[in-house]
């Protein structure tokens, strides 16, 4: 016959316990909270969070919220191998000429400048232009023991002008619009007059229109 011990008191109030231990620890483990900009305005000026911007030194040069401070998540990269040089020429012939994005990695020293900063207790609200970069560092924030993080959903990008007082040379949700991209529309609007004017000349016109046309010479 097989035989079955049955646990002790004392081995189901240990186990219980450590249950309502680990779900104790799992109720006081906080989220990071994600707001829109009114709820992020309500955040600084009401609850006393601070602004920590996480946008490299391009972005946050171009516009960011007063008083803030910044620890980029990403910084310029400048290695000189071989590999980080092509990537490089590669990146600025694209998303640099195109987006004005500046080439970057990973800030290794992202934690600890923040930890050099701020106590875990510190409430903080992380923003970024889009809400990624926001988002990854709340993630490795509080993994490093932060508890109240809050960050804006979809970013600088959705804040409103005057919602905060921001310093710099354009407003907060333009601070991700340079490069070539940025004159794209004024070439359009350059091009469609220039067609506009072409048609309304030949309408009116179209006895000079075709004495141009002949004079232009045939390939």
């Amino acid at each position: 016959m097989i035989s079955f011990a049955l646990p002790s008191q004392s081995m189901l109030g240990s186990s219980l316990l450590f249950v309502k231990g680990k779900r104790r620890a799992l109720q006081i483990k906080a989220q990071v909270e994600f707001v829109n900009a009114e709820e992020a305005k309500k955040l600084v000026g009401v609850e006393g969070y601070t602004v920590l911007d996480v946008r490299d030194k391009t972005q946050f040069e171009r516009a960011h919220i007063k008083n803030c401070y910044h620890v980029p998540l990403f910084i310029e990269n400048t290695d000189n191998d071989l590999g980080t040089i092509v990537k490089r020429q590669m990146h600025n012939n694209f998303a640099g000429l195109f987006f004005g994005l500046p080439f970057t990695k990973p800030n290794s020293e992202f934690v600890q400048s923040v930890k050099s900063q701020f106590s875990p207790e510190s409430k903080l609200l992380l923003v970024c232009q889009e809400g990624l970069r926001s988002a990854a560092a709340a993630q490795k924030l509080e993994g490093a023991g932060y508890d109240n993080i809050a960050c804006i959903t979809s970013g600088l990008q959705t804040v409103k002008p005057g919602t905060f007082d921001s310093v710099g040379s354009k407003e907060l949700q333009d601070a991700g619009k340079a490069g070539l991209v940025t004159i794209q529309g004024k070439i359009s609007v350059v091009l469609g007059t220039v067609l506009i004017c072409a048609l309304l000349f030949v309408t009116f016109f179209p006895d000079q229109a075709e004495q141009l046309l002949q004079m232009a010479p045939s390939s």
